[in-house]
């Protein structure tokens, strides 16, 4: 007869995987990947009439497109774009975030990318890359800041000192431009790219609470289980019908 010999990490191995325990070490990690999509009807986008500014709106002339809010982004396949997705929780063994930094761009009087995340520590950085006048102001109590960026090439940085989901940013010069920011105290987040996919790489392994949020249809939530070495695939699906979030009716679209 064979002997089983069964060692005390194996043991604690499985308790933590079974009970839900998130673990850490790079051993112990796993990875989340999964798919945001439309299941209903897309609404159209409104669209950003720059009249009130000659500057911009010839900026929109040049770009040879009719500028709109991307509020609702989809791809073939209808996977929404723009959302942005985490782990909900805190996470003692967290790596240290990030030097360097994530940047929004000021381009044809649009915030380019639209939504972002960004860790707790680590530099958010703002560029003008357009001929003329912007702003940068944050509409928070966490995390509050407003630059003036007066020309191409302005370029500030602000360091978030508190996790904040979501954090609006908005123009006083143009009230049409937004973009939002993800301030986590983790590494475990991602945006949607443009075929609603996301990926969430060495997350502890364990049992955890992943939750998505779009400015348009608010937030969704599963329990996914992350085991060491492997990959776990969350889906989410948006009816359409969902309550738009608050901060989506405070935006204003001359």
């Amino acid at each position: 007869m064979k002997r089983v010999v069964i060692t005390a990490s194996f043991v604690i191995a499985a308790l933590v995987i079974g009970l839900g325990v998130p673990v850490h070490g790079a051993a112990a990690t796993g990875t989340i990947k999964g798919h945001v999509k439309m299941t209903g009807q897309v609404p159209p986008n409104p669209r950003i009439r720059m009249g009130a500014d000659p500057l911009c709106a010839i900026a929109a002339r040049r770009s040879g497109t009719q500028p709109v809010q991307e509020i609702v982004v989809v791809g073939s396949d209808k996977g929404l774009a723009n959302t942005f997705v985490d782990l909900a929780g805190s996470f003692a063994g967290a790596p240290p975030a990030p030097k360097d930094p994530v940047v929004i761009s000021q381009k044809g009087c649009i915030y380019s990318p639209r939504v972002v995340g960004v860790r707790v520590g680590q530099p958010l950085r703002f560029v003008n890359s357009d001929t003329l006048v912007h702003d940068v102001h944050a509409m928070s109590t966490k995390n509050e800041f407003n630059y003036t960026q007066p020309k191409s090439g302005s370029v500030n940085n602000y360091t978030p000192k508190t996790p904040e989901l979501m954090l609006r940013l908005k123009c006083d010069v143009h009230s049409w431009m937004t973009a939002y920011v993800g301030v986590e105290a983790h590494p475990y987040f991602a945006v949607t790219g443009a075929d609603g996919t996301f990926t969430i790489a060495n997350v502890p392994a364990g049992r955890h609470t992943i939750r998505t949020w779009h400015e348009r249809y608010g937030s969704l939530t599963q329990v996914v289980t992350v085991k060491p070495g492997e990959t776990a695939t969350v889906d989410f699906a948006y009816k359409g019908t969902e309550k738009p979030t608050a901060k989506l009716a405070t935006l204003l679209v001359p």
